[in-house]
């Protein structure tokens, strides 16, 4: 994936050129603020190849307010991108523990866009103060998409890339504008299992998504694991309860996905 890759994602923000920073991030940094141990430090080091700090968003850059509660500090929206790599020995890079990681390292909430040689991805994870370390904050969950390729993007991709634009984002302050962005992560990710980008601002209708995209995915590997269990199962009357377990999950799967 190539920088213009990387970059025409970002375009989709819409973002002032005040908000620009296009300022390069060094590796030390990520190794001590948010690699806990050996292997991290190392997969830092191998799996990735360029950090760059792309944009600010700001009260002073965008024109949002900040956001503080008891809860979380939200004064300033950081939009990174990083390239990873394959590390020395030919494997590909850790992708899933990169993007953790660099989410961890970065003290303010961070819209991420990385690219591998699975395309490119974008990865957002709310924060909040940590409960018994004064000044720290902690990652919640991370929500991501990938398998973008700028130069071949579907309908649904390119309807999710236009919902991104801050114009259409709430205004409130950063914490709102942020959740946004989360949620629209969420519809994309929603509109590649039934087929219909709906990006909503309704509160009600995002956590039925979003609980039904857990459910998703829970459901997803428990017939997962069912199937390969099955498959390896001689007894056939064993056999036949499994798959009709694995019936039952379908079918609560197929409720969960219409509130997709």
């Amino acid at each position: 994936m190539t920088e213009a890759s990387i970059l025409s994602i970002v375009d989709a923000l819409g973002l002032p050129p005040e908000a620009r920073v296009d300022a390069r991030v060094p590796k030390k940094l990520l190794v001590e603020q948010g690699a806990p141990t050996t292997a991290d430090k190392r997969a830092i080091q191998d799996g990735i190849d360029e950090l760059q700090w792309l944009a600010a968003c700001k009260p002073t850059t965008i024109g949002v307010p900040s956001f503080v509660d008891e809860t979380r500090e939200y004064l300033e929206i950081a939009v990174v991108a990083c390239a990873f790599r394959p590390d020395p020995r030919g494997k590909p890079a850790k992708a899933a523990r990169l993007i953790e990681l660099i989410h961890r390292a970065i003290p303010y909430p961070v819209l991420l866009v990385t690219a591998d040689e699975q395309g490119i991805a974008l990865s957002v994870a709310h924060k909040r103060h940590a409960e018994r370390e004064a000044g720290k904050v902690v990652i919640e969950r991370v929500v991501s998409a990938s398998g973008f390729n700028s130069e071949q993007l579907n309908s649904i991709e390119r309807d999710f890339l236009q919902s991104l634009a801050l114009a259409k984002q709430s205004r409130r302050d950063l914490c709102t504008l942020y959740e946004g962005w989360l949620a629209r992560i969420e519809a994309l990710n929603a509109a590649r299992l039934n087929g219909a980008f709906a990006a909503s601002d309704d509160g009600a209708a995002i956590e039925r998504r979003r609980e039904a995209l857990e459910a998703h995915s829970r459901l997803t590997r428990e017939i997962t694991g069912l199937r390969a269990k099955a498959n390896r199962e001689k007894q056939l009357n064993r056999r036949v309860d499994l798959n009709l377990e694995i019936q039952r999950l379908e079918a609560e799967m197929a409720a969960h996905n219409k509130n997709l």
